[in-house]
């Protein structure tokens, strides 16, 4: 038998420990939009909150599935699990739902057949988005425009020098403003969402940048680097939680060699300033703005 499973469901929803994990943002997951159609007898996914993304993912799963396969899908009440029902109804199935640990869970058995499938996946399809001009899915972190952490960030950069590595890449929106200083000789991208890292591949042609699907906390720290850029989340399963970034100051030290730099931009309100001062010699703020700030830190 064999069983997907998308994402971290908590305990309490008994997730398969021996199903194949699918999630973008697990690293070394097998990628779900390539399961072949019809292949799977069950799956559980742990649905993600944005809508296009969401739909994409449901209909991704439907389409894996076997005829009377059963699909098990679950989210908190304030983050999509309220539309579960409906959304999977849209796909001509019938559904039951049930209520467990503020959470709405759904469980459908494949039909024969199911409608709309190709159009939910299209929606949620990497593209070139309009105004952008840049490859970007939904999903990917601020994936229909440029973040105006990164913005801020990237107005207040000077020419980077030397190798250094972008944590949190995105779709490469700040490595393209790197990789604009001839001095650059090489620059690592670095993300947790394998659909953003496929973006940056395709945004980002520059022949000195490399690609890496990986967890930017725990990357193997060389500490030989001239430079590191950064925009960290602060956010985990939709929950604030400052422990991301200052683990990303904490990498970002690792990595630096003796008077290597580190160009961070973060919410004003996140209380970055004390990791920073243990972690390098000195710091400066560049930028306070707009409700983001911008500082520099020297190892």
């Amino acid at each position: 038998m064999t069983t997907l499973l998308y994402g971290r469901p908590p305990a309490v929803f008994d997730p398969p420990g021996d199903a194949v994990q699918t999630s973008p943002l697990i690293p070394g997951s097998t990628p779900l939009e390539s399961v072949p159609e019809g292949s799977v007898d069950a799956a559980m996914i742990y649905a993600p909150p944005g809508v296009l993304e969401r739909r994409h993912t449901l209909a991704l799963a439907l389409r894996a599935l076997k005829p009377g396969g059963r699909l098990d899908v679950m989210a908190p009440k304030d983050k999509g699990g309220s539309r579960l029902k409906k959304e999977l109804a849209a796909f001509g199935v019938e559904v039951g739902e049930s209520a467990k640990a503020h959470h709405r869970r759904c469980v459908v058995i494949r039909p024969e057949r199911v409608t709309a499938l190709d159009e939910a996946i299209a929606a949620g399809a990497p593209r070139v988005v309009p105004g952008l001009e840049a490859w970007s899915q939904p999903g990917v972190f601020a994936w229909d425009r440029v973040d105006a952490g990164t913005m801020a960030l990237a107005q207040h950069l000077p020419p980077m020098k030397g190798a250094g590595i972008d944590l949190g890449c995105g779709y490469g929106a700040l490595a393209t403003v790197v990789l604009r200083s001839p001095a650059v000789t090489a620059l690592r991208l670095v993300d947790l969402d394998r659909r953003a890292v496929e973006a940056a591949r395709r945004n980002v042609t520059d022949p000195r940048a490399t690609f890496d699907w990986a967890d930017a906390r725990t990357v193997e720290a060389s500490g030989d680097l001239d430079f590191v850029v950064m925009n960290p989340p602060f956010h985990d399963g939709g929950a604030e939680d400052r422990r991301l970034g200052q683990a990303f100051i904490r990498q970002a030290a690792a990595m630096l060699k003796k008077g290597g730099v580190l160009w961070v931009v973060a919410n004003r309100h996140l209380p970055y300033e004390a990791e920073l001062a243990a972690a390098f010699k000195r710091t400066r703020p560049v930028a306070d703005a707009g409700g983001y700030k911008v500082i520099e830190a020297v190892k």
